[in-house]
């Protein structure tokens, strides 16, 4: 098998693994919201993802060139953005739906991306079934709005989470990179959290954050920027249209959230993208 070959698909399992723990690690997030809130549980997961990744990759022996550091913010503080939006947004809509919604980010990036037919077609795909995940904006279980407005702003972070993070990946070790990233984002949220949450915060809430940062960041996020560093930025975009399926699979088993022969079918519609956008991938090898 030749390298390319085995870089893809190295690409596609940390992906797929990436995703299925990041999931389940936002369904036990929002069982801590009652707690200490999207605050106080955004920064327990980044701060102790921050501290893990740093524990591990050592950043410190990894510091980037002076024309790389703007990069390296930004990317971290688009990933604070994702995190602390996409649990406003999940406190008032449902989980599946947030990332649906979400996805829009990493969608626009497919789709500016693009050069060939086959491509969009992929896209079609993934559309459809973010629009079958939607419920009746009319009927009497309506959206909130004010979680509809969150989970696009977070796809928005989510989209500059992609670019950045292919750019500082390519430059250096990923793994300090995401550490980097987390500290930044770590740095600007932590005390924010802390504060409107700070009588909240017990010794019994701790094994919970260690537990949703190890879930939700630190291993989805260096296993994100192990996919980014072997394949195409629209290739991995695409890849993502798994995350609504698998979020709601996750909130069915986790938070016992059902999910209609609507929300089967979109499943359904944004494996096919999934796989499209596998095989279109290694096809540019």
């Amino acid at each position: 098998m030749q390298s390319s070959t085995k870089d893809f698909i190295l690409a596609t399992v940390c992906l797929l693994i990436a995703m299925m723990t990041i999931q389940s690690g936002a369904s036990f997030a929002k069982q801590l919201f009652p707690i200490v809130g999207p605050e106080g549980t955004t920064a327990l997961r980044l701060g102790f993802s921050a501290l893990i990744l740093c524990l591990v990759f050592k950043p410190w022996k990894h510091i980037p060139t002076r024309g790389n550091r703007l990069a390296i913010v930004v990317y971290g503080l688009s990933l604070g953005g994702m995190n602390i939006l996409f649990y406003y947004a999940i406190e008032r809509i449902p989980l599946g739906i947030g990332v649906a919604l979400e996805f829009t980010g990493p969608l626009a990036v497919a789709l500016f991306s693009s050069r060939r037919k086959r491509d969009l077609f992929w896209v079609a795909c993934a559309i459809a079934g973010i629009l079958l995940l939607l419920p009746d904006m009319s009927g009497e279980e309506s959206l909130d709005p004010v979680g509809v407005i969150l989970a696009l702003a977070a796809g928005a972070c989510w989209a500059g989470y992609i670019l950045f993070g292919k750019k500082t990946g390519m430059q250096s070790s990923g793994g300090a990179t995401v550490a980097l990233g987390m500290t930044v984002a770590a740095i600007v949220l932590v005390p924010y959290g802390s504060i409107m949450q700070a009588s909240a915060f017990t010794w019994e809430v701790i094994p919970l954050g260690i537990g949703i940062a190890v879930l939700s960041s630190a291993l989805p996020y260096t296993l994100e920027m192990v996919a980014l560093r072997n394949m195409p930025s629209q290739g991995f975009s695409i890849m993502m249209s798994l995350e609504p399926a698998i979020a709601s699979l996750a909130a069915f088993v986790i938070l016992g959230e059902l999910l209609t022969l609507w929300q089967w079918l979109a499943i359904l519609l944004v494996i096919i993208a999934s796989a499209g956008s596998s095989f279109s991938g290694e096809s540019k090898k």
